[in-house]
């Protein structure tokens, strides 16, 4: 079989299982092929590892597809199913039975335990047989080492006496995990095996499997696993459950990439914020750390901030009404239908405000809405002292030249000395009465771009409502 090394180009595969949803580990190391692949002119292989057939469902496969498109990160050959190439892993057993690297074992779990405590706890060994009883185990050599030269560890090495012939398919022909793996990876000629640091213990195997294949195997890569800020391997529970999540709660790909990147790796500079070209062309292997990295939604949250602010105007529209009709088809279609320059305003208004697209509707819906109805916001701030400082502020936004952000802050700004109060204490009122909560845009800029009547409408009735 040709060596999967002596292709020029490198060629490197993200290989999930469909079992689930794509969470942040996986999504990490699919970017790190995909930036591999792409900074070295190399090929970025997509492979469904659907041999789990309960749990590998077509929606579940879907689940992966609809991730990575979120994420941008687009595959150059692929889907490719391992499933599908089943007749080729028996083919790849019946040449290992056929050399005696690989027998036939009829052997129970009760007989391999009675054997390992026979032997003092060794290598589990099976009688070599060729007639097709039992499962397929490969055969371990008793001496020696088999050494994984890893690019981030070093090498690992690992005892072949204390290694149990493992089995590669089960009684009825079907091919296990490490056997389609090791097949797939040689038959595909990937050069370059990139993935988390819990598939370390397959590796030895999958060697062995290579070996006996005659193939040269291809690098190989553990990444560490992520951990929680408190310490310990990250739970879906701490993280966002799923790729999707992060997509529905607003987050931009570009700043989930840059973010996932970093999660690990890192620059000679330093640099935090990255763009997608500047990674593709610095990121290397040999800058991924050792140490496990953590997963902080705060801070990815301030990186998808920084990430909006700096979005052009319209392209900020365009991602918000996208996101929208994702969430609500209902804000969608009152979005898009507002007023191109009032669809434009609220962007612009909201754009420093807010940190992911979801944060942003509620801010701004005030402008394409009435008020929402918020006892607590109202109880809260709508004292009957604050009746005075609503008159005042009325009166002054009815008497203002213009109501630029920059007149409404001309005339409202003189209330709180005149009447010895915290701005806040006359702000926050003038909030609850034109938006119905107490989070907003600025104030100023709010009020300019509700306008002038509609601000004056908003405020009698709050006024009237106290007065109730």
């Amino acid at each position: 079989m040709e060596s999967s090394q002596t292709s020029h180009a490198p060629r490197y595969r993200f290989a999930p299982s469909p079992t689930g949803a794509l969470h942040i580990g996986g999504a990490r190391t699919a970017l790190y092929n995909w930036l591999l692949a792409r900074g070295s002119g190399g090929t970025f292989v997509l492979r469904i590892e659907d041999t789990d057939r309960e749990r590998s469902t077509p929606e579940n496969v879907e689940q992966i597809l609809d991730a990575l498109r979120y994420l941008e990160l687009d595959w150059d050959e692929g889907p490719l199913s391992q499933y599908e190439r089943r007749e080729r892993h028996r083919e790849a057993i019946a040449r290992m039975v056929e050399t005696g690297d690989a027998y036939y074992d009829p052997a129970t779990s009760a007989d391999v335990r009675e054997w390992k405590k026979a032997h003092g706890g060794a290598g589990y060994r099976g009688e070599a047989r060729k007639e097709p009883v039992g499962a397929v185990r490969l055969r371990v050599p008793d001496e020696g080492e088999t050494v994984v030269d890893d690019a981030i560890r070093g090498e690992v090495r690992f005892e072949n006496r204390t290694q149990d012939d493992f089995v590669i398919a089960r009684g009825d022909g079907t091919p296990l995990y490490n056997l389609a793996v090791a097949v797939d990876d040689a038959d595909m000629g990937i050069t370059d095996v990139v993935r988390g640091d819990d598939h370390l213990s397959n590796t030895p195997k999958q060697l062995l499997v290579l070996k006996a294949l005659g193939t040269e195997p291809p690098r190989y890569t553990h990444l560490p696993l992520l951990h929680s800020p408190g310490g310990g391997k990250l739970s879906k529970r701490e993280a966002a459950a799923s790729v999707q999540e992060l997509r529905d709660e607003g987050y931009l790909p570009a700043a989930v990439r840059n973010y996932l990147a970093l999660l690990g790796w890192g620059t000679e500079d330093d640099t935090t914020l990255i763009s997608t070209e500047e990674l593709i062309e610095r990121f290397s292997i040999e800058r991924v750390g050792r140490s496990p990295a953590v997963f902080d939604a705060r801070k990815l949250r301030w990186m998808n901030g920084r990430y909006m602010r700096e979005l052009p105007l319209d392209e900020y529209e365009r991602r918000l009404a996208e996101h929208l009709r994702g969430r609500s088809e209902p804000d969608a279609a009152v979005f898009e239908a507002a007023a191109p320059q009032l669809r434009r305003t609220a962007c612009e208004i909201v754009r420093d405000k807010a940190q992911t697209l979801d944060e942003a509707w509620p801010l701004i819906r005030f402008l394409f809405a009435k008020p929402v109805d918020d006892p607590a916001a109202w109880d809260r701030v709508m004292k009957p002292d604050v009746r005075e400082l609503l008159a005042q502020a009325l009166d002054a936004l009815r008497r203002t030249d213009g109501f630029s952000p920059e007149s409404v802050e001309a005339a409202l700004s003189p209330i709180p000395e005149r009447s010895g109060k915290e701005p806040k204490d006359v702000y926050q009122p003038i909030r609850v009465a034109i938006t119905g909560t107490t989070v907003s845009p600025g104030i100023f800029d709010s009020l300019a771009a509700l306008g002038r009547e509609e601000s004056v409408r908003r405020i009698e009735a709050a006024l009237s409502r106290l007065d109730a």
